[in-house]
């Protein structure tokens, strides 16, 4: 459980970092995300998870 809450603390962090460090841009570029084809969106988040998996098996072995 203490490794899980440490992952998740990690998450957090990375995903806290451009908000905190660049939030206009941020906001532009949330902005040109609204504008893509679902289809794009989800063959990006999809490649992201399996790339994920990837990093945790590797990580793991």
């Amino acid at each position: 459980m203490e490794f899980f809450l440490c992952v998740v603390g990690m998450v957090m962090i990375v995903e806290g970092l451009p908000y905190f460090a660049a939030p206009s841009k941020i906001k532009v570029w949330i902005t040109k995300m609204a504008e893509l084809p679902d289809t794009s969106l989800r063959i990006m988040g999809f490649s992201l998870m399996l790339a994920g998996l990837v990093l945790c098996y590797l990580g793991r072995s």
